[in-house]
């Protein structure tokens, strides 16, 4: 077994955060740019955040997909072909010449997004040691919420400044960066003995997992039918000047950050306990954004809040699942990332319904703590035994010592 120096491992580790940061800065962007969009290709807002819905079900497709189909590769070559296809379908957005170009590019940008996250978390895993497990997998949470803090008002600068597309570019470029970053300092790191696509997607026959998938799926859903349609609620119905809502959307990822580390203590107490606990402050936070969304102030400390409550609930929501897979880490944690992006396509497209109606853009937070309610209903009914231990089917104990593989430098 080969041990990297404590600066290799921080370099490994700073590279998966770098990944983190750009696919954290392409999921949330488009949110940040659909006016920019929709004016551009010459559709409605509504139509235009079709991309963010094509996008999400393509990381709802391809988390378990490639996680499962990539279960033989080394982690290494996996996690850098994965980032091969991030950086294509990113350039590929950049250059769409029409919207439904754009929603098949989102798509394909979206695929390796849940499948990075679940092997980089293993990757991280075994660069630390699993006694520092939690180290490895807050570095690639810190890349999402720094992304929501520094990437997406960044991008909305871009696009308002140049376009719409030179954000994309410049996502693609941050690939290309990620690419360098992964392929200098990540160790290779063999897939463990046995591990076949056969035996990953065993790892998915318990009720629990997909108990939790679901909350996840339907409760997340109620951030994202607000969020999906920040910037006209800010410009709009709260009466905000443009240049303002880039710094509204830092502060939501500040938000994010407390929210990380909130969220971090909170589930090392109880996981289910912070879930539903996220779940209804969510809820509470939605209703306030209905009511006070047209008062700068207040509307803004709620969005605030809402960057909050949301990282508790994904945070808790990705350990619980997490906790339900013990087989098959690197498949929960990519699933997790599944559901989560199941909520962003169910809420974008909830809230784009409403909003076509003509209820305007406050209808999609009320339409949103229905959804988080929905999750909450689910957990309450179904989702609250005990997570199921280890057991020992083919490849279960060399499955689970993927957290502890042998490490090699070259």
């Amino acid at each position: 077994m080969v041990t990297l120096t404590p600066a290799r491992s921080r370099a490994a580790l700073f590279a998966l955060a770098l990944g983190g940061f750009g696919i954290g800065t392409t999921e949330f962007a488009t949110m940040g740019l659909l006016p920019e969009i929709a004016d551009d290709l010459a559709v409605s807002i509504p139509t235009a955040g079709h991309a963010i819905t094509a996008y999400a079900l393509g990381v709802v497709a391809g988390a378990p997909t490639l996680a499962a189909l990539g279960a033989r590769l080394d982690r290494r070559r996996l996690l850098l072909l994965l980032m091969v296809a991030f950086t294509v379908g990113n350039v590929l957005s950049a250059f769409a010449p029409t919207q439904g170009w754009l929603v098949l590019a989102r798509f394909l940008a979206g695929l390796p997004h849940g499948a990075f996250f679940g092997v980089g978390a293993v990757m991280g895993t075994a660069v630390v040691g699993p006694e520092k497990r939690g180290r490895a997998v807050a570095a690639m949470m810190a890349g999402l919420t720094v992304a929501c803090a520094v990437g997406v008002p960044l991008t909305a600068i871009i696009g308002q400044a140049v376009g719409w597309r030179w954000a994309f570019v410049g996502v693609g470029g941050l690939g290309l960066v990620t690419l360098a970053a992964l392929h200098a300092w990540t160790p290779s790191l063999p897939s463990p003995a046995g591990t076949t696509v056969r035996t990953e997607l065993a790892a998915l026959r318990n009720r629990r997992l997909w108990i939790a998938f679901g909350a996840g799926a339907v409760g997340f859903g109620g951030m994202f039918a607000v969020y999906s349609y920040v910037k006209p609620l800010l410009t709009e119905v709260t009466g905000l000047d443009i240049s303002l809502v880039p710094l509204v959307l830092a502060l939501y990822g500040i938000g994010m950050t407390i929210g990380t580390l909130l969220g971090g203590r909170l589930a090392d107490r109880s996981v289910l306990g912070t879930v539903i606990g996220g779940m209804v402050a969510t809820i509470v936070v939605l209703v306030a954004i209905a009511l006070v969304g047209a008062s700068p102030v207040p509307a803004v400390l709620a969005l605030v809040l809402l960057g909050v409550t949301s990282q508790v609930l994904g945070l808790s929501l990705q350990t619980r699942l997490m906790d339900v897979s013990p087989a098959a880490p690197s498949l929960g944690a990519a699933l997790c990332h599944s559901a989560l992006n199941l909520g962003n396509a169910a809420g974008a497209f909830a809230g784009g319904l409403v909003i076509a109606g003509g209820f305007g853009y406050l209808a999609p937070a009320w339409v949103g703590a229905g959804l988080t309610a929905l999750g909450l209903g689910v957990v309450l009914a179904f989702g609250r035994g005990p997570a199921p231990t280890l057991s020992a089917p083919a490849g279960a104990e060399d499955r689970a010592r993927d957290l502890t593989p042998q490490l090699s430098t070259r």
